[in-house]
């Protein structure tokens, strides 16, 4: 059967129906006037792990302290969604001038029902991409130029064209692909021959994590599921709590170790023995006060973070915690709303909110060194109707990142910026015109920083 999922475009939101899992449509509710909380049923096991009265503000005894950043080091591929297993990168030595060298199209770029959710991954000189046909594409680093093409689709069923998501993943010249297909495939890195592919039997909307010749990836109904690297054998499972409503973009799992730490849709955070499933700790980054419906949707889009010992994610509904991987205690939290990916690098950690807001805070405790609203000024106009009649009101445009390049962050929106802030203060050094809203963080390989664009563009920064 098919699922009924509706997209909420504007910050990237999927509900999904009760049944199957291809069609979608089109809907921004953003432009609504909210109806007030919705109620929670069967949710009484749920626990708020930020006090209601918790107030996001920079620290009056931070203000004028330095904090210490590690060197920016140069890195030679970024093989997996999040750079490394750990999904923790540092700090990169790329994109000195911030000067665009070139742009190519990749492919099809989004258009109703189809969207561009896989971040691109690099190794041997090349990098692998998505487009929202779910084709895979291997592109050469230095020119942008196209070295092959591979289908995703099966083929199979006429509704699987309306499927989307997924992304890719690179080990040992390898690449692993997920699929709204309700396939999991292994692909030759040189030429895009694929290998072995297993059916799954929900679609997939993340990108995979590949460690000890393990494939983890999660699916749309909340499940963990991994597979053998060599031959796509099925090997254990993980099945989360269910919701009713999550974000389209989806979560990778992140490994250390033997250890996993998966995200879910219903704001779950988990960890279990990567060699066999086994259940480590479980912890809800859920706030028992919300304030809109859209607020209930739990979701933990943004890829969980390992650095130090520590895991660092952020909810749709509003928590972000630092939690000690080996316990599962929550070590701080912050109420933040997000649905992109923490970076801890060095003393702090960073994150970007859905509403704009860029925040610094102390790895250690949480509090707060500096924060920019990256979207001062934004004042919402109504887009269509006639003579000032009807029409929908524009949302704050949603950025994602950030990128840790020398002492900037970089970070992408969808107002076809990439915006670099000094590391230390916050303060906006320089804006580059992509030429093209981008919701995928930018990645680096050597001295380049690259990007995709919505229309399938791919960008190179040096």
């Amino acid at each position: 059967m098919i699922r009924r999922s509706t997209i909420l475009a504007a910050v990237l939101i999927a509900a999904l129906g009760a049944s199957g899992c291809s069609t979608v449509s089109n809907l921004n509710p953003f432009g609504k006037k909210d109806k007030g909380p919705a109620e929670l049923a069967g949710e009484g096991q749920r626990i708020s792990i930020i006090p209601a009265d918790q107030i996001l503000e920079p620290a009056a005894a931070l203000k004028g302290v330095d904090f210490a950043l590690p060197p920016a080091e140069t890195v030679a591929a970024w093989p997996l969604p999040g750079g490394n297993t750990e999904q923790a990168v540092g700090n990169v030595a790329a994109g000195a001038n911030l000067s665009v060298a070139w742009r190519k199209n990749f492919g099809q770029g989004q258009k109703r029902g189809r969207y561009i959710t896989a971040p691109p991954v690099a190794a041997e000189g090349k990098l692998f991409l998505m487009d929202a046909d779910a084709r895979v594409v291997a592109v050469d680093a230095a020119s942008g130029a196209q070295i092959w093409r591979t289908a995703t689709n099966p083929g199979d069923n006429k509704r699987d064209k309306l499927a989307f998501g997924g992304g890719v993943a690179y080990a040992d010249g390898k690449l692993y692909v997920s699929s709204g297909f309700r396939e999991v495939m292994q692909m030759d890195a040189k030429t895009g021959a694929v290998g072995w592919r297993t059916k799954t039997p929900e679609s997939i909307h993340g990108a995979p994590n590949v460690s000890g010749g393990r494939v983890f990836v999660v699916s749309l109904d909340n499940t963990l599921m991994t597979f053998d690297a060599a031959t796509g054998a099925a090997s254990w499972t993980y099945q989360a709590l269910t919701e009713t409503a999550r974000i389209l973009s989806a979560s990778s799992p992140a490994v250390s170790g033997d250890t996993v730490v998966a995200a879910f849709g219903s704001g779950e955070l988990v960890a279990l023995r990567a060699t066999n499933g086994n259940d480590l700790w479980n912890e809800a980054l859920s706030r028992a006060s919300r304030t809109s419906a859209l607020s209930e949707i739990r979701d933990i889009p943004g890829r969980p973070v390992i650095y130090q010992g520590d895991v660092f994610a952020v909810s749709h509904s509003g928590v972000f915690a630092a939690t000690d991987l080996r316990t599962g205690q929550a070590r701080w939290t912050l109420p933040v709303v997000g649905v992109t990916a923490p970076w801890p690098a060095g003393d702090v950690v960073y994150v970007v909110s859905k509403s704009g807001d860029v925040i610094c805070a102390s790895r250690e405790n949480g509090q707060i060194y500096w924060i920019r609203n990256l979207n001062e000024g934004f004042k919402a106009k109504k887009v269509g109707g006639i003579l000032g009649v009807g029409g929908q009101r524009q949302n704050k445009p949603v950025w994602s990142g950030p990128l840790l390049a020398g002492e900037r962050l970089l970070i992408v929106g969808q107002t076809g910026q990439l915006v670099a802030l000094n590391a230390k203060t916050g303060e906006i050094q320089t804006r580059v015109d992509l030429k093209g809203a981008s919701t995928l963080s930018p990645i680096a390989m050597g001295d380049t920083v690259y990007v995709v664009t919505e229309e399938a563009d791919l960008i190179a920064i040096r």
